[in-house]
């Protein structure tokens, strides 16, 4: 069997890769591994369960709660939530685990079980090794120890979770929003309730789309992963800016108000000047990946802010700021991490801090962003190749040196292998587009001889 979690939970498409059986047989592996069900003299151990609005969330959600109950675990189920608020509510409510069901940017037919630690935290991968090796054990075998009576756990609605997220939503921000029209995106996902809520009471005129989920529609053509419906309706309404949400809502995307995608490096630069402004950028460091754009390194080292690099994924940012107290990162891609109010990428908190940012200084958006300039960045797949010698092959190694000679300081090679497919990635950025484009297909060219 191969690895069941992949970088974001365990996903597939609904009813065929994940099943009800397995959510069910999961969710009683994290009980014991997560809540160590049973173990706790006069403790029992507690779950917040959420989800977003697909529709196979509903059978999910309820083999989640089974299997959780089963295993002698109380469920708080908080209903339909983004992801973030699952995890602050994980944490703020004193519960063993948290349980988010969803797929993210997928489309309609995925989903996806993600768990969450104590204080909503992501797992590590030796939390998730141990859940799936349980959870394959007594799938094959041994059956499961079951508390009866009044061991078996207890179920019930916990609805005071949304205006407990909203409220903290809130409490965060550093000052109202009065004056400002934002167009608010939500992919017809997580967050169609609580992201209007939110910049609504701390005082924005909002424009809603992407608001009617039906269980169908989710990131259909809308959200952050779609921004034409966005960039439209901004420049329609004459909004000062936009914001896009995934279907989890813990990514954010924004349009300034001349239509302009403001993408999650742009708004990394932002938020750290302003937090860096009020003492709270600790180290004076903002954590990305390496598929930041080189603008955004370049527009950090001129302002005296360092930028720490990981791999792509948020997971790897959080840890590394976990690791070194770091207090802002986040992805290209929108998933922007406030360490001191999130445990992880949280859409709707980082929507408010951008409008905030732009209510305080007075400045629009476009000229926030403004702090740094993209540089034109070009990815080429290139397939069915040896993947596993990107970093060995000498060949390989002669060609990338040379286009990095080729471009100087004023561009940057990346060579990525994928961690899902048989191909590698091909990543060049360059000051002029074209010049990008002519590198990117000379090691494209440069991959398939040595790999193929």
């Amino acid at each position: 069997m191969g690895r069941l979690f992949g970088t974001d939970g365990v996903r597939g498409i609904a009813n065929a890769d994940l099943t009800a059986e397995m959510a069910l047989g999961l969710s009683v592996a994290a009980a014991h591994v997560l809540a160590e069900a049973g173990s706790f003299a006069g403790h029992r151990p507690v779950a917040v369960v959420g989800r977003d609005p697909r529709a196979s969330g509903e059978f999910l959600e309820a083999a989640v709660v089974a299997g959780l109950a089963s295993a002698g675990v109380d469920v708080l189920r908080v209903g339909v939530l983004p992801t973030p608020a699952v995890a602050y509510l994980t944490g703020a409510l004193g519960a063993d685990l948290g349980v988010m069901l969803s797929a993210s940017h997928n489309a309609m037919p995925d989903n996806g079980v993600k768990f969450l630690a104590r204080g909503g935290h992501k797992l590590d991968d030796d939390l998730e090794e141990r859940i799936e090796k349980l959870y394959e054990e007594h799938r094959t075998g041994a059956p499961w120890v079951r508390p009866t009576g009044d061991g078996v756990g207890r179920v019930r609605d916990y609805d005071e979770g949304f205006d407990q997220y909203v409220a903290h939503l809130i409490g965060v921000l550093p000052n109202r929003l009065d004056g400002i029209t934002v167009v608010l995106d939500e992919a017809h996902g997580a967050a169609s309730r609580v992201s209007p809520e939110a910049f609504s009471r701390a005082g924005a005129e909002i424009i809603t789309i992407g608001a009617r989920p039906d269980g169908l529609n989710i990131n259909d053509g809308c959200g952050s992963t779609h921004l034409e419906p966005l960039k439209a309706a901004v420049l329609e309404h004459g909004a000062h800016f936009g914001i896009a949400h995934d279907g989890d809502a813990d990514r954010c995307l924004a349009v300034d108000g001349n239509g302009e995608e403001v993408d999650g490096d742009q708004i990394l630069s932002i938020l750290a000047l302003a937090l860096r402004e009020r003492g709270q950028l600790r180290h004076d460091t903002v954590v990305g990946t390496v598929m930041s754009n080189l603008g955004f390194k370049l527009a950090m080292e001129r302002e005296g802010i360092t930028l720490v690099q990981t791999a792509v994924g948020d997971r790897y940012v959080l840890e590394s700021m976990k690791e070194h107290g770091y207090a802002l990162g986040g992805e290209q891609s929108g998933h922007v991490i406030v360490l001191d109010h999130a445990t992880t990428g949280d859409g709707t908190l980082t929507g408010l801090l951008l409008a905030a940012r732009v209510v305080e200084t007075g400045r629009s958006l476009a000229d926030l962003a403004s702090v740094m300039q993209r540089l034109p960045q070009v990815l080429v797949n290139v397939p069915d190749v040896d993947k596993s010698r990107v970093h060995t092959s000498a060949e390989l190694s002669a060609a990338v040196a040379e286009a990095e000679a080729e471009l100087g300081d004023t561009g940057r090679v990346l060579l990525r292998p994928s961690g899902t497919e048989p191909l590698v990635r091909v990543m060049v950025e360059a000051a002029d587009i074209d010049h990008a484009r002519a590198v990117a297909g000379r090691l494209a060219d440069a991959v398939k001889s040595a790999l193929g």
